[in-house]
């Protein structure tokens, strides 16, 4: 397993090994057995210009997924493994949390298991996929919300000593 996490952003304060530990027990969950996945916490600019580079997209997006997988990589029958990169946009998840009224925190969580999702082969292009996909990705963050509390997410700042 190799998970590699880089906050980029400046909007919140984020414990990323508690993240870590949340990203951990969702590969336990879904049984994935071996992976490389780089997480990529960025602000709306930086989201904004990935998203245009790689996808044409002007603006920018809660979620984008890059699957990195070969062919040897994914022939495996063995276990269940994924290899990619997620770049999350926390301002989008701060924007979101407040349209739907749901914590920021909670909202990175989503993001990462629909990246996480993605990588497994949902899709939500469709409406019916799409459908099934929202129905796991629903499923899972109730999981792990039950299972950790999401605001720790939100790293204290030090006090002065």
């Amino acid at each position: 397993m190799n998970l590699a996490i880089a906050n980029r952003q400046r909007t919140k304060k984020l414990n990323t090994r508690f993240l870590k530990q949340i990203v951990a027990a969702l590969f336990a969950e879904l049984k994935i057995t071996e992976a490389e996945l780089g997480i990529h916490l960025v602000g709306a600019k930086e989201m904004a210009r990935v998203n245009l580079r790689f996808l044409q997209h002007e603006g920018s997006t809660d979620v984008i997924t890059f699957d990195h997988k070969n062919s040897e990589f994914q022939n495996s029958n063995f276990k269940l493994k994924i290899q990619g990169e997620l770049f999350i946009c926390v301002d989008m998840a701060v924007k979101q949390a407040k349209e739907f009224q749901s914590s920021w925190q909670s909202e990175v969580v989503r993001y990462v298991v629909h990246g996480v999702l993605h990588l497994l082969g949902y899709d939500d292009l469709q409406p019916a996929l799409r459908r099934r996909m929202k129905r796991e990705e629903n499923r899972l963050v109730r999981r792990l919300a039950k299972r950790f509390a999401l605001a720790q997410l939100a790293r204290p700042a030090k006090m002065a000593t």
